[in-house]
């Protein structure tokens, strides 16, 4: 017999009931957006766009642009939540969230998600580009339908094929300045799509239960610990060299190079330290650490995009040289096909 959220949440919390905590506050609404992953989300969006120009970022493409991209991304973690309430109140990170306790209705949140969703991709449409407003549904719809409606409950590769949508920010970023998809913005989508696993994995170890207890095929779920903890360390050194790859192609200098291999050994400590399996604490640890990692390394990629400029670190090409013979010096000078 399938319960229902209302009997769900009678059973694991019955003052959520009261007629006061049901009442929609403005944090509720704030929290239905997942501001912590938008902002990530957000700073990458505004590196991409700084990268993608010599000098500064128009400011309406700056503003507009973020917002548009932030309110789209916004919209797809409302329906997240709304897609995961009946298995968001039996786990202990996510048991709290506005819709699961019934503090916001299944409405309310889809409104809010669709005002959010229209208003951030007319932005985009009509005040930045279109190609930009249709990357950033096509990324909107990865995260919410295909990731969360699909992938989630049904491989444990899920956030490595799911994490390409979560990737997408600095490509959105740099298509809003140029209108145009750049190999260089590639990079930086690679860069977070390599990222993705080695972070997420950590926090699914500390949460290994409570995904067994819902039964979200999570890699620590179905393969267990040891297994996890040996692709952390193997996608953390395949990301370590992906982070190498804008310093191999000239996209960056030795400002990167320097932060990107400083901070990739600190997340090849953690990683290891997780495989060796001695501290309990070392998943979470893993975990903060990789957020701090991507922050990081976003904002040296633009304090070298600066200090090293483009042109710096690419040769001009040579002016093609010509030799032209004068008339008054070819006496004497017989061409070769004549003198065949």
């Amino acid at each position: 017999m399938s319960l229902t959220g209302l009997e769900i949440i009678k059973m694991t919390n019955p003052e959520a009931l009261d007629p006061q905590a049901i009442k929609p506050l403005w944090r509720d609404y704030l929290e239905l957006c997942k501001p912590n992953v938008v902002a990530l989300m957000i700073l990458t969006a505004i590196v991409g766009m700084f990268l993608a120009v010599p000098g500064m970022v128009p400011i309406d493409i700056l503003i507009i642009g973020n917002m548009g991209i932030g309110l789209v991304a916004a919209s797809s973690a409302v329906i997240n939540h709304v897609v995961d309430k009946k298995i968001d109140i039996l786990m202990t990170r996510t048991k709290n969230r506005p819709v699961a306790q019934g503090r916001l209705s299944d409405t309310q949140a889809l409104i809010f998600s669709a005002v959010m969703g229209f208003g951030g991709f007319g932005m985009l449409m009509f005040f930045v580009n279109p190609l930009t407003a249709w990357l950033t549904l096509v990324s909107s719809i990865g995260y919410a339908l295909i990731y969360t409606c699909f992938l989630k409950r049904a491989t444990p590769q899920n956030i490595v094929i799911g994490g390409l949508a979560g990737a997408a920010p600095p490509l959105l970023g740099w298509t809003a300045v140029t209108g145009e998809v750049h190999g260089y913005a590639l990079l930086l989508v690679l860069i977070i799509f390599a990222w993705t696993p080695p972070h997420f994995w950590a926090l699914a170890i500390h949460r290994k239960d409570d995904y067994a207890k819902v039964g979200i095929p999570m890699l620590p779920v179905t393969h267990g610990d040891k297994y996890t903890r040996l692709h952390i360390l193997l996608y953390t050194i395949i990301m370590f060299l992906v982070t190498l790859l804008p310093f191999a192609t000239k996209m960056f200098g030795l400002l990167y190079l320097l932060g990107a291999v400083v901070l990739g050994i600190g997340f090849l400590y953690w990683a290891v330290i997780l495989v060796m399996n001695k501290n309990q604490d070392a998943p979470m640890e893993t975990f903060k650490y990789s957020i701090i990692y991507l922050m990081a390394l976003f904002v040296i990629m633009l304090a070298d995009h600066y200090v090293y400029p483009l042109e710096t670190r690419i040769a001009p090409e040579q002016p093609t040289i010509e030799l032209q013979i004068a008339p008054e010096n070819t006496q004497g000078f017989v061409p070769l096909s004549k003198a065949e």
